[in-house]
Parts: C-alpha cells; sequence; structure tokens
C-alpha cells in the first residue's frame, strides 16, 4: 500500500493500472481505501510462448492449471499474436516488441514459463528477472534446457530419432516443461459466436468442413485436388453439408473445389470471423495445420490428415480420428517429399469419408465405450 497526498493507492491489486483509471473505479467508483474487490497478486507470471498461431492456441491449457494452483496470479504473456488469445482470462497480453522488451525488463516476476526455442526468447529468458524460470534459456548462443523439466521436449526437437520414438502430445509435454501433470485441461479459446455472424448454408442436416490446405512450410502434408472432389462426392452421397475452409492461399483451389463438386465456398474471412465459421461445423476434416488447432480449441470433432509428424504429438481429448496414408511415410518432418511424390497421394478417399461417419455417429459397445 502507498500514500501520495493522504489518498491510499494499493498499486499490488490485480485491476490496478498505474497510467488510467482501473475497472472497478471506472464502472463503480471504487477507491483503493475501501475497495470491496481488491485483490491484491499473489503470484506474477510471465508467459513467453511467440508464436506460431497454432502453438500459441494449444498453450492456452496452461490457463487452467494456473489459476488452480495460483488463484490470485496476475499472468502476462507476450506473443507475436495477441489477437489470438482470450483477454478476460490474462491480465496483461503484450506483443513482442520494443517497447514490450524495455517494460519487462524492468520488471520481477515469481515465475517465467519461456516455452519458445527462438533464440529472442530465450534470451529473454535470461535477462527478465524471475524467481523461478522454466522452459529454454540460451547456452552457446543456441537454445538448451533452463532445467531438468524441459530435456525430453528438448531432445525430441533436437533428434528425429528421439522425436519418432516419443509418446507424449505436446500439450502434455509443456505441462511437463512447466513441472505439472497434464490431466487433459482444454483449450481457452473464444468462438466469437456473439459477434453476430451469420451462415447460408444448410445446417439441418450434418455439416462438414473441408479445410483444404496446410501453408507453405510442410508441403508433403498437401493432398491433391482429385481427392478432395472424390471426398467431396462420396460426402454429399451421405447427405452431408460440405463447406470448403481456408485462407487466401486455398482461394483458388476452393474455387476449383466448389465449381467441380457444387460443395458450399464462401470464400476466405478475417481470423474471427473464419473461427465463428469453423464453429459452425459437425466434424472438420484438416491436415496439421492452425486449422486443426482452431478446431481443437473449438472442441470440435475432427478427421486429422497426417503423414509427416509423430501423430502421438497431437491432443485431439478423445474427439477425433487421426487418418494417414496406407503407404508408410519416409518424410519425418521434411517439407518436401524426397521420393518426389506425397505419401498423401496413398490416403484413400473412401478411408477418410468412413472416418467422417464415424467420427459423427460413433459405435457404441454394449459397456457404453465408442469406437
Amino acid at each position: 500500500m502507498s500514500v501520495i497526498n493522504g489518498v491510499t493507492v494499493h498499486t499490488d491489486c490485480i485491476y490496478f493500472r498505474g497510467d488510467v483509471p482501473c475497472t472497478p473505479n471506472k464502472e463503480s467508483g471504487y477507491v483503493c481505501a475501501d475497495c470491496p474487490v481488491y485483490t491484491p497478486v499473489q503470484t506474477r507470471i510471465l508467459i513467453i510462448k511467440l508464436g506460431a498461431i497454432g502453438d500459441v492456441i494449444r498453450t492456452t491449457p496452461l490457463l487452467r492449471k494456473i489459476r488452480v494452483t495460483y488463484p490470485q496470479a496476475k499472468i502476462t504473456w507476450l506473443t507475436h499474436t495477441p489477437a489470438i488469445l482470450p483477454a478476460s482470462e490474462i491480465e496483461e497480453i503484450l506483443k513482442f516488441d520494443l517497447a514490450s522488451v524495455v517494460y519487462l525488463q524492468n520488471t520481477s516476476f515469481d515465475i517465467l514459463f519461456n516455452l519458445d526455442k527462438d533464440k529472442e526468447a530465450c534470451a529473454l529468458h535470461d535477462s527478465i528477472r524471475a524467481a523461478n524460470k522454466f522452459g529454454y534459456t540460451l547456452h552457446n548462443g543456441v537454445a538448451y534446457p533452463s532445467n531438468s523439466l524441459a530435456n525430453h521436449k528438448y531432445l525430441t526437437g533436437i533428434f528425429d530419432q528421439l522425436s519418432l520414438e516419443n509418446k507424449k502430445s505436446y500439450v502434455e509435454e509443456i505441462f511437463e516443461i512447466c513441472g505439472w501433470q497434464f490431466n487433459h485441461e482444454e483449450y481457452i479459446f473464444n468462438n466469437h459466436q456473439d459477434k453476430g455472424f451469420t451462415w447460408p448454408f444448410n445446417q439441418s442436416k450434418p455439416v462438414v468442413g473441408l479445410n483444404t490446405g496446410c501453408g507453405d512450410r510442410w508441403t508433403t502434408r498437401l493432398w491433391s485436388d482429385e481427392k478432395w472432389v472424390e471426398l467431396i462426392g462420396l460426402l454429399q452421397q451421405k447427405n452431408y453439408t460440405v463447406v470448403l475452409l481456408g485462407g487466401e492461399s486455398e482461394d483458388a483451389r476452393n474455387k476449383r473445389l466448389q465449381a467441380a463438386t457444387q460443395a458450399v465456398y464462401l470464400g476466405y474471412f478475417k481470423l474471427e470471423q473464419f473461427i465463428n465459421l469453423m464453429y459452425q461445423m459437425d466434424v472438420i476434416v484438416t491436415q496439421v495445420t492452425m486449422a486443426m488447432h482452431i478446431a481443437i480449441a473449438l472442441q470440435k470433432k475432427m478427421v486429422l490428415l497426417n503423414n509427416i509428424f509423430n501423430p502421438y504429438e497431437f491432443e485431439l481429448y478423445g474427439r477425433g480420428q487421426i487418418i494417414q496414408p496406407d503407404k508408410t511415410c519416409e518424410c519425418f518432418y521434411r517439407g518436401t517429399c524426397k521420393l518426389g511424390t506425397s505419401c498423401m497421394e496413398d490416403l484413400p478417399a473412401i478411408k477418410v469419408a468412413q472416418a467422417v461417419k464415424d467420427t459423427l455417429d460413433p459405435v457404441v459397445t454394449p459397456a457404453g465405450e465408442k469406437q
């Protein structure tokens, strides 16, 4: 507590801003001397998770664990993509820039979680004051485990042989880095259903969203137009509403697929609207890309097409299936196929269509277990 000109000021309150009135003052006229909602911060926590968007999204389950473990924590999160984070669950979301770095290097924290191996993130781990630090530091100018809790995730990231043997999901690994056990905590995410978006397609029958792209980095994940056309036909035969999903880079492909099949394609949208469109789906078919992370965060049923990644990496929370080509992939974590043609072409459309049906209508055994 401080007293300025006879006025009590609680700079340690979780609501206190310092530069503008806090929300309790603005909305209810409360002042520090007799504020009924005064909540002193007991633990100051910094999360460094810069990007990419999908990795930021799948780090949000940590927020649930933090709130249980440290109920009066003030959480600060540094990232390249502030808009993707749930603002209602994080007291301070900072964009990675010079202003944020200067501020953080002159602030003290009780706990710092650096979950990125980028050199700039590791440098911040070393230069920001915190009583307890987890994740990755710099050693000889490269990323290195800050303590033994990060050893497993670190080693699977630098040796393909260990990565292939890994049986832990990404979310399980980041919980481990922070010193916790993962208990299937869900993502925290905004579905933007309150924004008033409307969607002109038939939702009276099952709606299947097909996310047809995968980004530019790992093009070995791509499925050909011919495969998508075949899958769309099979799904339409089952009387499903098929909606094509994607961003600007998928626009040309989705227009071709729409022309060939009459599947629904509404164009590409800004992120909030795209997220809400995905929220309308009953099941989403996607490759390993940002849309996969969004689908998991929205708690959607999903059919995940995978070839080059370790399938154990993905936590689908029991709501999806991972479907892989009939041919064994020989290009683990490679952006281009060393054989000249992607094994994704050995993934039959009928296999994916069956997975969609099984995901929408799982078979229940006499014991009540889904198959």
